[in-house]
């Protein structure tokens, strides 16, 4: 929204224009129209032409970006499935344990001089 003393200055502004009514209404109208402009101008508005050219490029944008999300879906299912239609049932049992060295046996005798 616009805030009050923003409204305030430019009923100020417009009143100010208006208070030499004797000048032509041609002059008032213009006087009015730069005080306005002025204001707007630092309301930093956009355009209906701009803003509607930004509404095109976010839904063609949109539109790219919801392709893109059902193709990278789509490949994650792909190797979903391939992952498991490769995996046989004797990769899914645990593999054996790796063979320990027996503690129990003694490691070689050291030569003592």
């Amino acid at each position: 929204m616009v805030p009050q003393d923003r409204i305030s200055r430019l009923a100020q502004q417009i009143g100010d224009r208006l208070q030499n009514a004797s000048q032509a209404p041609e002059d008032i109208q213009k006087g009015v129209q730069q005080v306005v402009r002025g204001a707007f101008d630092r309301l930093e508005l956009v355009s209906r032409e701009d803003f509607d050219i930004l509404m095109d490029v976010l839904q063609r944008t949109r539109a790219r970006v919801e392709a893109l999300e059902r193709q990278v879906a789509s490949l994650e299912a792909a190797v979903e499935a391939s992952t498991s239609a490769s995996a046989t049932p004797v990769e899914a049992e645990a593999p054996p344990a790796p063979a320990q060295p027996d503690s129990a046996t003694p490691s070689s005798p050291k030569n003592s001089e």
